[in-house]
């Protein structure tokens, strides 16, 4: 493992309002950052299905007490909005997702300057995103991978040339005949291209994250580390299932596979990967796994 400065008092500030009349709903945002230090490199992170701005707090609280300013919008298909299936807008969350991040980091003066003290402290030429399993995939969206439409053929391209560098958790894989028929139906955005994912990204995934969304198994949760060109690295986590040992809250009841070591191994390695990658060299990179654990693959 890295080794590991002392742990900053962190602020949180929950909600910050960003008017977004074209999304029917105002964003709502939480922003952690530590009390002290300066040029700070932010992180933007996109929650999974029904989670919201106020989960993730076993990777939030680490990220922000060891450097980072951690920007999280509330998507619209969190628990916390109740939005009914029947929504016309139902059937472009996946697109108003990408917006909400990208409307994050449009107004990132008024954020900063919402949290008391953060105010310059800030380096807005280090931006990452990261995202758990949906958020993964809206996350990915903006390294550069794309939605096929119907026919195959690659969407917009959604990415972003402020994001350097991406942390993708139990991302998910191609869609096609690799859905099941649940996904197929319910879910057709699901269906990404990572041919022109080109920035570089952590893809973090559990052996043991069987999904009922792919006929495949577990290794459907690899595809964006296979499938994308440029620098990428894969950590495999033994054992782990969706929750990945659980990031997704303390005592998270979805939480179906807890291991406190394994959330520390996330932790530290996503800690020094985007430290490394952002070009903040005081990070040991790559830096080692427990065998027992899992194991690191780069290309």
């Amino acid at each position: 493992m890295p080794a590991m400065p002392e742990p900053t008092p962190v602020i949180a500030v929950h909600p910050i309002t960003l008017s977004a009349p074209d999304r029917g709903d105002d964003l709502h945002l939480r922003v952690s950052a530590p009390i002290t230090g300066h040029d700070l490199p932010v992180i933007v992170f996109s929650h999974g299905f029904g989670q919201s701005a106020t989960s993730y707090a076993p990777l939030v609280d680490f990220w922000a007490s060891h450097g980072f300013v951690v920007i999280q919008p509330t998507h619209l298909d969190s628990r916390k909005l109740s939005l009914p299936p029947d929504d016309p807008r139902t059937p472009l969350i996946w697109r108003i997702r990408v917006d909400d991040l990208k409307r994050s980091l449009d107004q990132l003066d008024r954020l900063e300057s919402s949290v008391p003290g953060l105010a310059g402290r800030l380096d807005p030429t280090r931006i990452a995103v990261a995202g758990h399993s949906w958020g993964a995939q809206t996350a990915s969206t903006l390294l550069g991978a794309r939605v096929l439409d119907a026919d195959g053929n690659p969407g917009e391209d959604l990415s972003d040339p402020r994001i350097k560098a991406g942390v993708l958790l139990a991302v998910t894989g191609r869609g096609g005949t690799d859905l099941s028929p649940f996904a197929a139906e319910h879910f057709p955005f699901m269906s990404p291209s990572f041919a022109e994912m080109t920035a570089p990204a952590l893809v973090v995934a559990g052996d043991h994250d069987d999904s009922p969304l792919s006929v495949r198994g577990p290794d459907w949760f690899t595809d964006a580390y296979h499938l994308s060109p440029g620098s990428k690295t894969l950590l495999t986590l033994y054992g782990a299932e969706h929750s990945l040992g659980g990031i997704s809250a303390y005592e998270a009841k979805e939480t179906t596979d807890e291991s406190p070591e394994r959330v520390a191994v996330i932790q530290r390695l996503t800690w020094a990967y985007l430290r490394d990658t952002l070009d903040l060299k005081d990070a040991t990179w790559p830096a080692p796994v427990e065998s027992t654990l899992g194991r690191l693959d780069s290309k």
